[in-house]
């Protein structure tokens, strides 16, 4: 069984519905999902309402940092509240994107910190997207006091210092379909040297499909390419590698219900992964 940390599955991903590719990853072997809310306010609305309907579904919220110029006291307000829903396990994805630069850095920045803030007041992790901001995103979580939170790095891509900086911080490494790529090599050091209980595994579906599909629509089921990449460069069996990063997945996300020994659900049995709370 996988634990899909990331995956996006709002309306327009996918047109024949999330429902239908949520069956799909379960036949591929994926017995959890991270339903990640950000784009819009209806789009968080979405993920929470997914996760509602699918034992197996959990949701983050938060404002994405190519969004952070629409976040204005109404949509901060919403988020804000939703994001106490229990079935909402983190705030995010939340953080710096300087490739793009679709909102202004100061307020991609100011934003962070906000998130920062509402994930401490409410006692819940951070899923981070850092991109070409690794000084500068390390620099506010410590400024911040993320550690007091914690949370996932999603979508790793950084080198083994900033590695090093965000497990300091407590936080998780979340391998996407990009260390399946060739030329992914400070990627590739980082999955086969980073701690074993902090590894993760995710698709960002629909987007970084893993090797053999790049350029195809990435769906959650995909993940066990991925899975299967990161347990070649830890020199683990694909079960055991799934027993791992799915126990650190629970962890990281603080779901109460342990894993180990649990079967994967069947078709119209999913996994009922919990109520999110303290470890």
């Amino acid at each position: 069984m996988l634990f899909d940390t990331h995956c996006h599955l709002d309306r327009g991903s996918f047109p024949e519905g999330s429902d239908v590719v949520l069956a799909r990853g379960r036949a591929a072997g994926v017995a959890a999902f991270a339903c990640i809310g950000v784009g819009s306010l209806d789009h968080a609305r979405q993920a929470v309402a997914l996760s509602e309907r699918h034992r197996d579904v959990v949701a983050t919220v938060g404002v994405h940092p190519h969004d952070a110029s629409t976040l204005d006291a109404d949509l901060d307000a919403a988020l804000s509240e939703l994001a106490t829903h229990p079935r909402v396990v983190a705030v995010g994805e939340v953080g710096l994107d300087f490739h793009y630069d679709h909102s202004p850095r100061d307020v991609q920045a100011s934003v962070f910190r906000r998130a920062i803030a509402l994930a401490k007041a409410i006692d819940k992790p951070l899923v981070i997207h850092t991109r070409e901001a690794p000084a500068e995103t390390l620099a506010i979580l410590r400024e911040e006091g993320a550690r007091d939170v914690g949370g996932i790095i999603h979508c790793f891509s950084e080198d083994r210092p900033f590695a090093q900086g965000a497990l300091d911080l407590g936080f998780y490494l979340s391998f996407s379909g990009i260390l399946t790529f060739k030329n992914a090599r400070t990627v590739h050091e980082v999955a086969g040297w980073a701690p074993a209980d902090r590894i993760l595994v995710e698709t960002d579906s629909p987007y970084l499909a893993p090797v053999p599909f790049r350029g195809k629509p990435c769906e959650p089921g995909l993940v066990v390419h991925t899975a299967a990449r990161l347990a070649e460069f830890r020199g683990l069996s694909a079960e055991d590698l799934a027993e791992l990063t799915t126990e650190n997945a629970f962890r990281a996300f603080r779901l109460e219900r342990a894993v180990r020994g649990v079967e994967a659900p069947g078709a119209g049995e999913p996994l009922d992964i919990g109520t999110p709370g303290r470890s």
